[in-house]
């Protein structure tokens, strides 16, 4: 009986991609209430969504903001054909034209009431200068690469020493800065174009904010091992929400 308790126990780490903290649910569930820290984008890089199609879904359009206690739908919907928003959602757009009786359940009232609780807005516009050629963020080994398997690994890791410079991989401008996603530690998101993301997680330290504009080889962030058991980069690309290979994006020579 001994020996058994034992082989289980041991068996133990071979099930550890399964609770992967670097993929998304495999469940989404209907519903998210926002928590302060949140930005739209880090919402819909949480659930593996687009921000167009979440922010669409939600009525959150222009300069709109969100706000700690907002309920927003998690749904991926680019195209804007979306049900009535709840009455939580005070970013709604101005009911002008409704196609349903429940247009009243918004009203100014809310709006200038959470207004000083808000915690995100929409960053200013990306500059039109992304080319669409990224560099490495570090240079360092290649410890994990890309996997779209059930248990999919979203991004790279790669090694490097505490304190190391990492860099922005490209022109864009921070839409995330903190700690608020778990098992990413200090982490920088950062948007290209209308289309691409990129995340760097682990930091031990975080040189932008949320609405920097970064040019491609600026240093954003210090490497670190924050959320994770060692020191190294995880590195994500994302288009149109989802996650991309990104070593099939940067250069063939660079991380070593």
């Amino acid at each position: 009986m001994t020996i058994l308790l034992l082989a289980g126990c041991t068996a133990g780490p071979n099930f550890a991609p399964v609770v992967d903290l670097h993929s998304p649910p495999e469940r989404t569930p209907e519903n998210y209430v926002v928590q302060r820290g949140d930005t739209l984008y880090s919402i819909a890089f949480r659930y593996g969504l687009d921000y167009r199609g979440l922010a669409s879904a939600n009525g959150v359009r222009g300069g709109a903001s969100i706000f700690p206690g907002q309920t927003l739908r998690l749904v991926d919907n680019v195209v804007g054909n979306t049900a009535p928003v709840t009455s939580t959602i005070t970013q709604a757009s101005t009911p002008s034209v409704s196609k349903t009786p429940s247009a009243p359940k918004v009203s100014s009232a809310p709006l200038r009431q959470k207004k000083s609780t808000v915690v995100s807005t929409m960053p200013k516009p990306v500059p039109e200068s992304f080319t669409g050629e990224w560099v490495w963020p570090v240079k360092g080994k290649l410890l994990r690469g890309f996997s779209a398997s059930q248990f999919a690994h979203k991004g790279i890791d790669i090694a490097g020493n505490m304190e190391q410079p990492v860099s922005a991989a490209a022109d864009g401008v921070v839409v995330y800065a903190g700690s608020g996603l778990v098992g990413y530690g200090k982490l920088l998101i950062v948007k290209h174009n209308e289309r691409y993301l990129s995340a760097y997680a682990h930091n031990n330290r975080l040189l932008v904010k949320e609405g920097d504009q970064v040019k491609q080889g600026k240093v954003i962030a210090r490497m670190g091992d924050t959320g994770t058991d060692g020191v190294k980069l995880h590195f994500e690309i994302r288009k149109d929400g989802k996650p991309v290979d990104p070593v099939a994006l940067l250069p063939k020579e660079g991380s070593r």
